[in-house]
């Protein structure tokens, strides 16, 4: 939630999305191929919405998913400047999990002993709620400057008190990001349609430090290919990184990779970099085959067709059934299978969440004590590596529901 909407780069706005592929807006490359498209999706999956008729009449926008040949980056060639809304009322936060507050909390340890990031200055590209660059200032002894619109003052950790300051606003290229040792990147950058642009904007921006360690983490576009987890294309996220085009891009930008790897059960793509003395330009084809990717489509739809048969099958029996988490998954999931009353509950552990509707179906989102009081016979995860947490708080009440995961 760091881009400016002004700067999007001008996609192709032919009607016939086979006929003009737009350019690549990482390498600018010509070789786009259309991988998946899907129609009227809401345009933001983490905004909260009070009431059900809001709700249905969500607004939406299209998922134009291409493939380029030159470099492997991906991107939605529909997305619009403007159709997505970063504001307090975005709700994206994941801290209320033990599982992911253990995750970040152990990354944000690594980084500190690894660059020796101590009694030094960070700076936050997209901070969120300020979870994770609290953790590096408290870790580390660090100060710390965050922005993001959708930071909320209420909510500021209390760990980040006198250690942090935060902006309610986006990063463009006009925001200076003075002698800050380390630069993150956190779950924004797939955000951002002007990709190229915007990390050589961020190259340019720490040119007064030559040492600055750049910490880029995205969702890892190879998991989304292999498991077929169409769940995670969504209209907010408009670009999509593979190891092999992130690395590039950065390299390309006159950055130097230190180090790259996947975590969260592959699911999150990280890159350490520095700022190099020139850019890298190197020949060598993406590593995600074309061939794996074209298929996504098809194995989308085919998929989608199983899952609205599953839970029709539910219903015919009689069974209860609930979705577990009510984040962006939950949303592209329900909307792109076209469930309705299908699904009897939308079960999230954020409380902020809690009461509020979900953009496109409008179920109504509860809280895991009412699904408890309320028993589903099957729930329905949607992020996987959530299911032992989620059956532990099940242990000790009598109630023993059907958890199946989204990739089932």
């Amino acid at each position: 939630m760091t881009h400016d909407a002004s700067g999007a780069v001008a996609l192709s706005e032919a009607t016939d999305a086979a006929v003009v592929a737009p350019i690549c807006p990482a390498c600018a490359g010509r070789e786009c191929a259309l991988l998946y498209e899907v129609r009227n999706v809401p345009t933001n999956s983490c905004l909260l919405v009070p009431d059900r008729a809001a709700a249905l009449d969500f607004p939406k926008g299209d998922i134009r998913l291409y493939l380029c040949g030159a470099c492997g980056f991906a991107f939605n060639g529909a997305w619009e400047p403007g159709r997505t809304v970063y504001s307090e009322d975005y709700e994206e936060t994941q801290g209320f999990s033990p599982t992911f507050s253990a995750f970040d909390r152990e990354l944000a340890a690594e980084l500190v002993r690894r660059y020796d990031v101590r009694n030094k200055r960070i700076f936050e590209i997209g901070c969120g709620k300020g979870e994770f660059l609290s953790l590096l200032c408290e870790i580390g002894d660090n100060r710390g400057v965050g922005y993001d619109p959708s930071f909320v003052p209420a909510r500021r950790p209390d760990r980040a008190s006198g250690l942090v300051t935060f902006v309610q606003a986006f990063v463009d290229a006009r925001t200076e990001i003075v002698d800050a040792d380390l630069v993150c990147c956190k779950m924004t950058l797939e955000h951002v349609a002007a990709a190229g642009r915007f990390i050589r904007d961020i190259r340019l921006a720490v040119t007064r430090s030559p040492q600055a360690v750049f910490f880029v983490q995205v969702p890892n576009f190879d998991y989304i290919v292999d498991r077929c987890a169409f769940w995670d294309v969504y209209y907010e996220h408009c670009s999509y990184f593979t190891a092999h085009s992130l690395v590039r891009l950065l390299e390309r930008s006159g950055f130097e990779v230190l180090r790259c790897r996947t975590g969260y059960d592959d699911q999150y793509l990280m890159v350490e970099a520095r700022p190099a003395a020139a850019s890298v330009v190197r020949r060598d084809r993406p590593g995600l085959a074309p061939s794996r990717a074209a298929t996504f489509g098809l194995e989308a739809a085919r998929r989608q067709a199983q899952w609205r048969e599953r839970f029709r099958d539910y219903k015919q029996r009689g069974l209860r059934t609930a979705i577990w988490g009510s984040g962006s998954k939950a949303v592209s999931f329900l909307t792109t299978v076209g469930l309705w009353d299908e699904v009897d509950d939308v079960v999230d552990i954020n409380p902020f969440r809690q009461s509020k509707y979900m953009p496109g179906s409008g179920h109504r989102i509860v809280s895991p004590q009412a699904a408890r009081a309320n028993p589903s016979d099957v729930i329905v995860v949607m992020n996987p590596i959530y299911i032992p947490e989620i059956r532990d708080s099940f242990t000790g009440s009598g109630i023993a529901p059907e958890f199946i995961s989204v990739e089932a």
